[in-house]
């Protein structure tokens, strides 16, 4: 047994729900969190430099001793997750391909909705894997490019009027289009789920990326003999590349518990 943490890292706040969801399935394991706040959203930037704060986040992670790394984030997973895991010693998971395998269970009319960063929808990774799974497949994909921001700033809830008309706006094609699932291919957007599940209505199945990038996770470590036997509740600890005050406040909601005072605020450009 392995009693190593695992590093966790995003553009911004959106990790966290990855985050949540380990701590829910593998509750003894030690976590590590990066969060970009500084450079977030990673979304609208080109392939190169994805890739350069990609490594650069990874190259942060590994002054700790780690037994995996997870890529919470949608747009990184889709444009450097191969280069991420050729380049680390340890299992490196992404977020792309569990969430397009859970959509591909979900779906029974073949009719998917994918929703993402401008990168992410850009890179058409998600519609390759899908169509390699389950040919035939009607994927229907669409950029959001305001729903980070907007959960970076705390606006997510149903009832927000910014938040009802940006997720009507975004989500309407694909209501015309008739999918039965849509993926969350940003692990920001669950924070809107409950906006978004509103909007499309209960015959629309949600699929959150970082929800199924869990399961992943928890086969890697069981697979290779990496999970831990220590007792009790793992650690976690936080990191973010702009004020650590602001990360505290929007990471207690994301979280649901309190983590005052736990942050540190790191250069991350020196890395």
């Amino acid at each position: 047994m392995d009693k190593r943490a695992i590093g966790v890292f995003d553009s911004g706040m959106g990790g966290l729900t990855t985050v949540r969801e380990l701590e829910r399935r593998l509750p003894h394991e030690d976590i590590i969190y990066f969060g970009d706040t500084g450079r977030v959203p990673y979304g609208s930037r080109s392939p190169e430099t994805i890739l350069r704060y990609a490594r650069q986040d990874v190259a942060f992670l590994r002054t700790f001793d780690l037994k995996a790394i997870v890529i919470a984030c949608g747009t990184v997973s889709s444009i450097a997750l191969d280069e991420i895991s050729k380049e680390c010693p340890v299992p490196v998971i992404g977020v792309v391909e569990p969430a397009v395998k859970a959509a591909a269970e979900a779906t029974k009319n073949e009719k998917v909705g994918l929703i993402g960063t401008q990168s992410t929808i850009a890179s058409g990774s998600y519609e390759r894997i899908l169509r390699k799974i389950r040919p035939g497949t009607e994927v229907t994909a669409r950029a959001c490019p305001l729903f980070v921001p907007l959960v970076e700033n705390g606006r997510f809830r149903r009832g927000d009027a910014l938040v009802d008309m940006v997720v009507a706006e975004y989500l309407e094609p694909f209501k015309e289009a008739g999918v039965d699932t849509l993926v969350l291919g940003c692990t920001h957007y669950p924070l809107l789920a409950e906006a978004i599940g509103g909007y499309l209505g209960p015959e629309v199945s949600l699929v959150s990326s970082g929800a199924a990038c869990v399961e992943t996770v928890h086969r890697v470590l069981a697979d290779n003999g990496l999970e831990t036997d220590a007792p009790g509740v793992g650690t976690r600890r936080y990191f973010a590349s702009d004020s650590p005050e602001s990360f505290e406040a929007l990471a207690s909601i994301f979280l649901g518990e309190d983590i005052r005072h736990q942050a540190v605020q790191i250069a991350i450009e020196t890395y």
